[in-house]
């Protein structure tokens, strides 16, 4: 039945359903929160349960008629669905534009006109400016929804005119599950529930053979005394590169490498500082205890910060190359000497 594919959110779905009961749906909102969390899936789903031609409960979709196919099969003519290119760095307007265009007519079936927008963190000035125009004077029956990750990257006059809806991390026992639920092939699916920091997107990306077998590469290099940095840097931009031609999955990768060397590194600090690593696996440990003896606690802090710069600089979309040039040169600073 509808809502089952959304887990962890339960609170939401009751406030909604009561929000529709009451007949006190907003006219936009902006749903916030760690990426693969469930924002989109559980838009989806709002948008199937307002467009149901039979549903059970206020905020129940049946799952058989057709405006619900239609919905799950993405050609429903009523629930619109707007995102970045994968070429761009930004949200065109004119994909804006298109998308309120279509908004703007009166629905063609259903009793609403819905649509979400995928990667708010990216509206450049005019492409927000475009959408905050239309914020102003939504046409009626029409629900507004919003995707992104940072509320500190909105236009204060888009937060301000829309209701925020707060999604929260996933518990590390709902993303193990869902993992064997979905098939994942993951040996240790708590471990990657542990490292995704409670998004499921994250613990599937993690799921890659590829990814940890370079891992362990990249941890002997770093764990000898002098580590070569011009030869760790090549083989990391190479290893992203091998991701795809597309920059997005290149730096999706590199985002994921840079997570599992944090990791690493904060076992090494409670290492050092004489505490128990008791989340590190057993085949890290050796590689976390050589950095806690090579590097003071101010020196692991250090290259802790430089690792959520790396993060920062590859989400802003820094050239790729220089961001992981940089942050592997951290490890052959003259600090460490």
């Amino acid at each position: 039945m509808s809502w089952q594919r959304v887990r962890g959110h339960e609170n939401l779905i009751e406030s909604f359903a009561e929000v529709v009961q009451r007949d006190r749906l907003a006219h936009a909102y902006l749903f916030v929160g760690p990426p693969g969390v469930g924002k989109k899936l559980f838009a989806e789903e709002l948008a199937k349960a307002l467009l149901c031609e039979r549903p059970a409960d206020p905020l129940q979709a049946c799952d058989q008629c057709s405006s619900c196919r239609l919905v799950e099969a993405g050609t429903h003519p009523d629930f619109l669905r707007a995102s970045m290119p994968a070429d761009k760095h930004e949200f065109p307007i004119d994909t804006m534009r298109e998308l309120l265009a279509q908004i703007a007519l009166k629905p063609a079936r259903g009793s609403h006109k819905i649509a979400t927008i995928d990667d708010a963190d990216d509206l450049n000035d005019e492409s927000a400016n475009c959408f905050l125009k239309t914020l102003e004077e939504p046409p009626p029956n029409s629900v507004l929804i919003l995707l992104a990750t940072d509320l500190g990257r909105q236009l204060p006059t888009i937060v301000s005119r829309c209701q925020v809806v707060r999604f929260h991390p996933l518990s590390a026992a709902t993303i193990a599950k869902l993992l064997v639920e979905q098939g994942v092939d993951a040996s240790k699916p708590e471990r990657l529930a542990r490292l995704s920091g409670g998004s499921l997107g994250l613990a599937r990306e993690l799921a890659d053979d590829e990814l940890w077998s370079f891992r362990r590469e990249m941890l002997a290099e770093l764990a000898k005394p002098k580590p070569d940095t011009v030869y760790l840097a090549k083989k990391l931009t190479a290893f992203c590169e091998d991701a795809g031609k597309e920059t997005a999955l290149q730096r999706a990768r590199a985002t994921l490498i840079v997570k599992l060397l944090v990791d690493l590194l904060e076992a090494a600090l409670l290492i050092g500082a004489g505490a128990e690593a008791a989340n590190i696996e057993p085949d890290d440990r050796p590689a976390a205890e050589a950095l806690a003896r090579r590097f003071s606690a101010d020196k692991l802090l250090h290259l802790l910060d430089r690792c959520l710069d790396a993060e920062f600089h590859i989400d802003r979309r820094v050239q790729l190359v220089l961001a992981l040039e940089a942050f592997v040169d951290a490890f052959a600073e003259p600090i460490w000497a």
